[in-house]
């Protein structure tokens, strides 16, 4: 009798899953597809602005886990069997070239996320794999009745029977509801990569300006990133902040994004350093105005605004006194800015939170409470940092399920595909 997969969830890691688990076993097993929605792969169509960022070039598996604020530790194992390499290889034999930009971040050479979209949906129809779109699904069961197939779901239009189930829902509280029926936990989900709300007259005007490099804390916890920061109408935005924001998505979301942010505009350089430097400016340059010259590449425009908070007043190099050098220093080292609560960040939508790791064997992805229920991608409490972690997130947990599913069915399993 043939073996037959329901897979939950329409998105990146639903496909590739359905799309594993044919080819790994050799199309002796039947895959169903069901999405609630209209359309599939709506999340790989507009991420990365519509280009989609597929994966990063980061290729170490241990260096990979270090960019998951939850999961590293599970991951680092899952990345030994499907890593970036991996996903650039499944997506070039198809004829979808990458590239790899500046920061690590792969994209489509077409620049075009259609071009995955494309692929995957070719992929999945030459497999034969049914897609069942606008078909919500209102319940999983395990069937008790021995002569049926395992699992029972439950649709507005009937219900069928399957040997195993592959869960790639996302953030999906309706399924979690099911999960926890079935015995599971949910870790409860809190908004991950989030850009933050501040209202500070050192930021003020500076929409769109950007710094290159600076250290974030939290100034309650060991929390710290370092990274460019770019000035927003309502805070600060950049690949410094939305890393911190993912460490400590929890913390913050437990302060009801109230929390002190202190940064460190100048990493590079010590206090003392930074000192030393002053004093020495201030002696070789008397005539001159400490705010006309931009340091440390800092933009010009900022770099005026910390001398006008710290003088007050238009004053030369002779007359600031060790007080307002102080006051210079302490805001280019340890500026505090008061979160006033999260903003959004238009290209990643990703939730902290899901299926509790310990109760899934990563080296399969199957429930270790209901043998047969596999799980892929956000449903689970793992997130990524922006760059293309979150995808490559899903791309390695549905290929292992997608493996270990056509395990059980042909013990002939090709190579990675």
């Amino acid at each position: 009798m043939t073996k037959r997969l329901v897979v939950i969830g329409g998105g990146a890691a639903g496909f590739f899953g359905a799309i594993q688990t044919r080819i790994l076993s050799e199309n002796k097993i039947e895959v169903s597809l069901y999405e609630k929605s209209p359309n599939v792969l709506s999340k790989v169509k507009i991420s990365g602005g519509g280009r989609c960022n597929v994966t990063h070039s980061c290729f170490e598996p241990e260096e990979l886990s270090k960019r998951y604020p939850r999961g590293e530790k599970e991951l680092r194992r899952a990345f030994e069997i499907f890593q970036p390499k991996d996903t650039i290889r499944f997506f070039e034999t198809r004829g979808v070239k990458l590239k790899t930009e500046s920061d690590g971040r792969m994209f489509p050479v077409t620049d075009d996320s259609e071009s995955i979209l494309q692929c995957l949906l070719q992929e999945a129809k030459r497999l034969g794999i049914r897609i069942r779109t606008k078909a919500p699904i209102t319940g999983i069961y395990t069937n008790e009745d021995p002569s049926r197939k395992k699992f029972r779901i439950q649709t507005e239009e009937g219900e069928e029977d399957f040997d195993s189930v592959l869960v790639a829902s996302g953030s999906s509280r309706k399924v979690w509801g099911w999960l926890e029926n079935m015995g599971h936990t949910i870790e409860s989900p809190v908004p991950s990569l989030f850009t933050f709300e501040i209202q500070n007259d050192l930021l003020d005007g500076f929409q769109g300006l950007s710094i290159s490099d600076a250290e974030l804390s939290l100034q309650n916890s060991k929390l710290k990133q370092r990274g460019p920061v770019l000035f927003t109408h309502w805070g600060l935005s950049g690949p410094a902040v939305l890393k911190l924001s993912a460490w400590g998505a929890r913390s913050l979301f437990q302060t009801e994004y109230k929390e002190n942010l202190i940064i460190d505009w100048i990493p590079d350089l010590s206090r003392q350093d930074l000192r030393d430097f002053l004093l020495k400016k201030k002696k070789e340059n008397p005539s001159r105005k400490p705010g006309s010259y931009s340091e440390f590449d800092l933009p010009s425009r900022f770099w005026e605004r910390v001398w006008e908070k710290a003088l007050g007043s238009d004053k030369r190099w002779s007359e600031v006194s060790s007080k307002e050098l102080h006051e210079v220093e302490e805001t280019l080292k340890r500026t505090v800015l008061k979160i006033q609560g999260k903003g959004v960040f238009k290209d990643e939508f990703v939730t902290c939170g899901g299926v509790k790791r310990k109760e899934v064997d990563f080296s399969k992805m199957e429930s270790k409470i209901v043998p047969g229920l596999y799980f892929a991608g956000e449903v689970l409490d793992i997130d990524g940092i922006t760059g293309g972690f979150n995808f490559q997130n899903a791309w390695t947990t549905s290929y292992i399920a997608g493996s270990s599913i056509s395990k059980e069915t042909n013990s002939n399993v090709p190579d990675k595909n």
